[in-house]
């Protein structure tokens, strides 16, 4: 019976949508973005039993395979910086950049086939990613790799959408690399004014987390890699609320461009 009132207590106390979030999590039907933790660790402790943690797993790979590969309107800048650069053989990395997705959207754009396109993701993903193209459902001048080190010299280093999902700082995934690229192109980078927070997204049956940046401790991160900030963004349209926690805020969707001058 103390349980139960305690329960209700702490109901009470939330506002009307924190309350609703929760309760839809009990019954089975939690919000896209469920639970707020100080860092990854502590949310992949919280992924419920019987949900797959993270993003490495072929399994959800196809899920909204389709919706990826369309241009939609946060992608124009990443195209106007593109073209600037396009020429023949140009070398583009496509961090984060799941089974080509950008790519194919692109090639409605771009001439991508005269880029040499390598996409570096998780293993799970690129092994999807060359099943597919083993079938022919994937053009065969994409080339797939799962470290840094694999993917070889770019020119342009592309991420769009993986900030939220990487692991480590983004100075130690550059400092993997075999060489600086002299572009970076960041696009739908989650950010919020407070202090950094580390949500679940549910994707199919994974639970995967999702990292809301502080926007001054990563802005201050980007000014240390040696690089010019030559654009940045909002995308008004990403701002995402986790359904357990709006007390939190909206986060903001942003995108940067970086130039390095050697």
């Amino acid at each position: 019976m103390l349980s139960a009132l305690t329960s209700f207590r702490r109901f009470a106390r939330l506002s009307l949508a924190e309350a609703e979030g929760r309760l839809r999590v009990l019954a089975g039907r939690p919000p896209r973005f469920c639970g707020a933790w100080p860092n990854r660790a502590a949310a992949l402790a919280a992924v419920p039993k019987g949900k797959l943690p993270g993003y490495d797993h072929e399994d959800i790979a196809e899920i909204s395979f389709q919706a990826m590969c369309r241009v939609m309107p946060w992608d124009y800048p990443v195209l106007f910086w593109l073209q600037r650069d396009w020429r023949t053989g140009l070398k583009v990395l496509d961090a984060g950049g799941h089974m080509g997705t950008k790519y194919i959207a692109f090639d409605r754009v771009l001439p991508v086939g005269q880029a040499e396109w390598t996409v570096l993701d998780l293993p799970g993903i690129v092994a999807a990613a060359r099943a597919r193209q083993a079938r022919g459902a994937l053009p065969a001048a994409l080339r797939f790799v799962t470290t840094p080190a694999e993917a070889g010299a770019a020119d342009v280093f592309l991420a769009s959408g993986l900030l939220q999902y990487l692991d480590v700082p983004l100075s130690d995934l550059l400092s993997q690399l075999p060489a600086p690229p002299r572009r970076i192109i960041l696009n739908k980078v989650a950010t919020r004014d407070g202090p950094t927070v580390v949500t679940l997204e549910q994707i199919g049956a994974a639970r995967v987390p999702y990292q809301i940046r502080n926007r001054e401790t990563f802005e201050a991160e980007l000014q240390t890699l040696g690089y010019t900030l030559m654009d940045s963004w909002e995308i008004p349209e990403l701002s995402h609320t986790i359904g357990t926690h709006p007390r939190l805020g909206p986060s903001t969707s942003r995108g940067y461009v970086l130039e390095r001058g050697d």
